[in-house]
């Protein structure tokens, strides 16, 4: 089958967009998990036209496709589809931004536009707009990670819910266009998500019915004002009054950014890799060297970190609420341009008499954070996937592939509610602490009602008896998850299958749009959702 399809991709393609070199295939084969999934070929399309032709090719075949934007999901499957001999389809070659438009503040771009690519055109252009942007740094994509139903931080965090009309390809080979698209010189397709009829964007998230080729996404306009905020509280018990006051203020829109909410050892984890020599090599991480390690790097038991933007009465107003919030709890910062300008230059003058050190080290660990608040796509955050590893990589390379970083995260959605949060700690420390593994945790205020945990499971690929009770330390957990009612908002490769449940009627009906859109299963066979026969 997929040697008939190859011939007739390459007469439609041509062979610079059709890759079956072993090199290549090895590439995409790569995971931050224990093991990935080893793909036919790889498809480069460069037009909707392009893949129109690529699904028709598959139909005829039966070839199993397997789109991705940028193969960038890192410690969820990388760029590996669900299984192995399927073909990919990178899309990183459609990467035009067809529209930006300043009046309404919204952009529409092709699947392959990295978060680097669009930021770059906003500042170039000076349109004043800022985007929201996760922290898997310049070369990730938009549209793969709001597929994933992905967030970032500014008030547009969730990006689903910013999101505007949709491109898609159907495995027949038709395109789609959602809400008002499909209406010859519909004026509002852009900035009216629903359209007139069954609004269908949400089925082609975590799922496998199409591929996405373009999306509509709002930006936002520069505020008038703009003040990042962190607060770091000492007690791990304190995680809970933490969150329940913050939680009226979100649920005012006091606080309209998602806001992050970071253990110890997530912030330690993008700072260093582990502490090898120091603790002899013995794990988890004993308590007295990451209590010295705190104190060290001046950081909290919890630390938690967000923007408040607007108007600036509004910023006044919302600073003087945040105060009253936490007051007696923990130590509240504030930091705007005119600050972090005044501190670069304190620490320039420091420096100069051999001082400063560590504010300057504070300096360049705030200075990511306040970007990406801001839509600047930084690849700070991704070196907290390299924590295990025994050689700490050269700051100059972030990708966790290139160096043997094992990655399993485990992301269940939660209430708001502090006694929530610590709840999940709860649960999942002990299993971490079982199999050797330390817990690194953030909770991130998605909406004004819930909260995403992000725990993660970091190892060496290198140390194969590590590799082996990391995944059996990830399974642990999820389990011990789902069993509490904490569902992940998300999931890889390893835990697709645990989601399933033929016998429930949301599967079912899941598997008959399957079934309509695509009863050849060409698209991304095996994620999320299983066809009916």
């Amino acid at each position: 089958m997929i040697t008939d399809a190859l011939v007739q991709w390459r007469a439609v393609l041509g062979d610079t967009k059709v890759d079956t070199r072993a090199e290549t295939l090895e590439r995409y084969g790569r995971s931050t998990q224990l093991r990935g999934t080893h793909p036919s070929c790889v498809l480069y399309p460069q037009s909707t036209e392009e893949v129109q032709a690529i699904v028709n090719i598959a139909r005829t075949h039966k070839a199993g496709l397997y789109p991705l934007s940028r193969g960038k999901n890192w410690g969820y499957g990388d760029a590996c589809a669900p299984m192995s001999g399927s073909a990919i389809v990178d899309l990183s070659r459609m990467n035009r931004i067809v529209e930006v438009n300043t009046e309404l503040a919204y952009a529409v771009v092709e699947a392959g536009v990295s978060q680097g690519e669009l930021f770059d055109y906003l500042e170039a252009n000076g349109t004043n707009l800022w985007m929201d942007c996760t922290g898997a740094g310049p070369g990730a994509s938009f549209v793969g990670n709001t597929l994933d139903h992905g967030f970032g931080h500014t008030r547009y965090g969730d990006h689903f819910a910013s999101t505007c009309g949709m491109e898609v390809v159907l495995a027949d080979g038709s395109v789609l266009n959602t809400g008002f698209g499909h209406f010859p010189n519909a004026k509002a397709g852009r900035v009216y998500p629903y359209g007139v009829g069954p609004y269908v964007d949400g089925i082609f998230c975590q799922s496998n019915f199409g591929i996405v080729t373009k999306i509509g996404m709002w930006l936002m306009p520069k505020p008038e004002a703009f003040c990042f905020f962190f607060i770091t509280v000492e007690r791990y018990e304190d995680l809970e009054p933490l969150v329940d006051r913050l939680r009226p203020l979100r649920m005012a829109g006091i606080i309209t950014s998602a806001l992050h909410i970071g253990n110890d050892l997530r912030i330690l984890s993008s700072k260093r890799n582990y502490p090898w020599a120091e603790t002899g090599g013995k794990t988890p991480l004993p308590e007295d060297v990451r209590a010295q390690m705190r104190k060290t790097y001046g950081i909290s038991a919890w630390n938690a970190g967000g923007a408040l933007t607007g108007p600036a009465g509004h910023v006044r107003s919302a600073k003087k609420a945040l105060r009253n919030a936490v007051r007696g709890l923990g130590k509240l910062v504030f930091v705007d341009d005119t600050k972090l300008a005044l501190a670069g230059a304190v620490i320039r003058g420091m420096q100069r008499f051999g001082l400063g050190g560590k504010f300057a080290e504070m300096l360049e660990s705030l200075n990511p954070v306040y970007a990406t608040l801001k839509g600047r796509p930084t690849e700070d955050a991704l070196r907290g996937s390299m924590w295990r590893l025994r050689q700490a990589p050269p700051k100059s390379s972030s990708d966790p592939l290139e160096h043997g970083a094992g990655l399993y995260w485990l992301s269940p959605a939660l209430p708001m509610t502090g006694r929530d949060a610590l709840r999940v700690m709860a649960i999942v420390e002990p299993v971490f602490a079982q199999h050797g593994f330390e817990l690194l945790a953030t909770f991130t205020m998605i909406n004004e009602r819930a909260m995403i945990a992000i725990l993660n499971v970091a190892f060496d690929k290198a140390v194969e008896e590590e590799a082996q009770r990391a995944e059996v330390c990830y399974h642990a957990a999820f389990e011990a998850l789902m069993k509490e009612g904490y569902v992940p908002y998300r999931v890889g490769l390893s835990g697709l299958p645990k989601l399933y449940d033929p016998n429930d009627a949301f599967w079912r009906v899941a598997g008959q749009i399957k079934l309509a859109l695509d009863p050849d299963d060409i698209i991304s066979p095996g994620r999320y959702i299983a066809k009916l026969r």
